[in-house]
């Protein structure tokens, strides 16, 4: 679990400068393109700090984090975790300076990409589909978009540089070299220009491209044409379709033309068409993947005991296909799908996490998917920062503790309550409303079973979950 307060302290200073010129058309790409991605609070966070940077320029004014706070009205840790994701999505690029006294940051705006470039990206576009949907997806394409002229019935006319304006001769000039040096120089100074979004980084251990090369023999392609970016876009659509090296290497042999080169476009379409061929037709969704590796329960250790074991199974499923395998391998709807998506990314639980959940939420609400309840213990987790799966299994048992003993004590309430109003009384009526109460009107012991469920009962049903996922369920 990553604590806030080990990297950010509200009084830590920050400034925010701009790389390159933000312009009016990017809040349009932002608002549209991105924000169904990484939230409206992610957005709004952006928005604030673009706000700090005055109109052509590219620095604004020192500030501490307590302005933030105050100014978007979210707690640091908030901010901490919105932070990672602008930095994620490759909008914010964060740099920080220490010494004895204080800590300061820069937060460096990325501009984002253009329409175009956002919807030629390879991650980008899958993910911004399955979160729209086939009609609104259209719709925020379509605005990008506007009428095209066949411009090959046309005949171009411009003229040149040289046919408008000529050059002066030496003996012309009024200004001397040492003084259009001293013009030119910008003495710590940088000129303001337009730079181009770099998009998402995704770090080279993501994908072992030592294991990729091993897999495709030197005599079948060169080496030479693996360019950095063509292993970007390698390395992009294996994290986007969970392509392992080896079958990736394999998939882009099936893609060489005549020219021994690599055909980009049928790479995408391969990859794709793999992607659907093991998992189905749907494309890939952020509630498939798995649970990240920093938060492993059992990082670097084999299982104890049974429940060891079941935490592995939890770490090791996606959601999906957790979700599916309590369901005796029937494909989960779509409706539960978006739940779960909805929570991946708006509260940002790991998928072992969601896994737990999903579990505690359908044991109590009779295997279903009760919305509002999985978005109350969702948000609920999430402000407890939550990463592991044996962090999200101790919680849900504490919480049935105490669900239990407010249950014990509101029937202790109800039961005094109803001998203080009618233990006197002789009336059919008022004993039967004694009995409603579980309490018998001949005795003083009112002991009742409750219907909640004990701290045995979840270890004896994980159990059983566990045994489902073994296989040996009946």
């Amino acid at each position: 679990m990553t604590y806030h307060w080990k990297e950010l302290l509200p009084v830590d200073e920050y400034i925010v400068r701009t790389n390159g010129i933000l312009q009016d058309f990017d809040r349009k790409a932002l608002t549209l393109l991105y924000q169904p991605l990484i939230g409206p609070i992610g957005f709004s966070l952006y928005m604030t700090l673009w706000s700090e940077v005055e109109v052509n320029r590219l620095w604004g004014m020192k500030n501490t984090h307590s302005h933030l706070i105050k100014m978007t009205a979210l707690n640091l840790q908030q901010i901490f975790e919105e932070r990672k994701k602008l930095e994620g999505i490759g909008l914010l690029k964060t740099y920080v300076k220490e010494d004895e006294s204080n800590r300061t940051f820069i937060y460096e705006l990325q501009p984002p990409l253009s329409p175009k470039e956002f919807f030629n990206h390879d991650v980008f576009i899958v993910f911004l589909y399955n979160r729209l949907g086939k009609a609104s997806f259209q719709k925020v394409k379509n605005f990008f978009n506007d009428v095209k002229i066949e411009e090959n019935t046309y005949k171009e006319v411009t003229r040149s540089f040289v046919d408008v304006f000529s050059f002066l001769k030496p003996s012309e000039l009024d200004v001397s070299n040492d003084e259009m040096e001293n013009a030119l120089s910008q003495n710590n100074e940088q000129m303001i220009e337009r730079v181009n979004s770099s998009g998402i980084f995704i770090p080279e251990n993501v994908f072992d491209f030592d294991l990729f090369f091993a897999g495709i023999s030197k005599s079948l392609i060169r080496k030479d044409i693996f360019t950095e970016e063509m292993k970007e876009i390698i390395a992009k659509l294996a994290f986007l379709y969970s392509i392992n090296p080896i079958d990736m290497a394999k998939i882009v042999i099936w893609t060489l033309n005549e020219e021994n080169q690599i055909n980009v476009k049928l790479l995408r379409e391969e990859a794709r068409n793999y992607y659907q061929l093991h998992h189905g037709a749907k494309l890939p969704r952020l509630v498939f993947k798995t649970q990240p590796l920093q938060d492993l329960s059992l990082m670097g250790r084999e299982p104890q005991s049974e429940e060891d074991r079941l935490i592995k199974n939890l770490d090791r499923l996606s959601p999906y296909e957790f979700l599916k395998s309590l369901s005796e391998g029937v494909e989960p709807t779509a409706t539960d799908l978006q739940i779960i998506e909805n929570i991946m990314i708006n509260q940002k639980l790991n998928p072992g996490v969601v896994n737990v959940l999903l579990y505690y939420v359908m044991l109590k609400s009779d295997k279903k998917l009760n919305k509002n309840f999985i978005y109350t213990i969702a948000g609920h987790w999430a402000r407890l920062q939550v990463k592991t799966v044996k962090e999200a299994m101790d919680l849900a048992k504490e919480e049935e503790r105490k669900s239990k003993e407010r249950s014990v004590e509101n029937k202790k309430k109800e039961t005094q309550a109803g001998r203080r109003t009618l233990k006197n009384s002789k009336d059919p009526e008022a004993n039967r409303r004694l009995l409603m109460l579980g309490i018998d009107g001949n005795e003083n012991n009112s002991n009742q079973a409750m219907s909640e469920l004990t701290e045995d009962d979840i270890t004896k049903s994980m159990q059983k979950m566990f045994e489902q996922l073994e296989g040996k369920g009946e």
